[in-house]
């Protein structure tokens, strides 16, 4: 007779439904960039920390580190938007932290006040930054002379 298998994990943790690519492109329907970030131009990244209950429902959420201007509370409002597929766990009343960070980006074209709302970015971004060391950019002399400040490059690659 076979012993029945017990399962890895003791609690199962709730997990979105479709996984990280459903949750970014959740997230970029409905993200916004807020007015006033985008008049003053403001950049950057919302770091949000959000509880997870027992339904699957997020029930609160705390920005770590904000931009201001709208946009953690734009962040904040888009996190408590998701919903969690929750197993049912042996212990009743269990909640899961997890945190999440939302980047703000605008574009790369000149002047943003004459770009339509459309244009805008309406999600997420993987910033991918190159900086070489000191032994490879040689003297400051050199980067001069080469046209370059920082010698290094940055992409930004949309993910929606």
């Amino acid at each position: 007779m076979q012993r029945e298998k017990k399962d890895k994990h003791f609690i199962k943790k709730p997990f979105y439904e479709g996984g990280l690519s459903a949750m970014r492109a959740f997230i970029s329907k409905n993200l916004a960039y807020p007015e006033e970030a985008r008049e003053k131009q403001i950049e950057g990244t919302v770091h949000i920390r959000y509880t997870i209950d027992r339904t699957g429902a997020v029930i609160g959420t705390k920005v770590i580190a904000g931009i201001g201007h709208g946009c953690d509370e734009e962040a904040s409002r888009v996190v408590r938007m998701l919903k969690f597929h929750a197993p049912k766990n042996l212990v009743q009343n269990i909640k899961f932290h997890k945190t999440i960070q939302i980047h703000f980006r605008l574009p790369a074209h000149g002047n943003n006040d004459q770009l339509p709302q459309s244009t805008l970015p309406q999600g997420m971004h993987y910033n991918y930054s190159v900086v070489p060391s000191e032994k490879q950019t040689g003297s400051d002399d050199d980067s001069q002379k080469k046209g370059s400040s920082s010698g290094g490059y940055t992409y930004t690659v949309p993910l929606n």
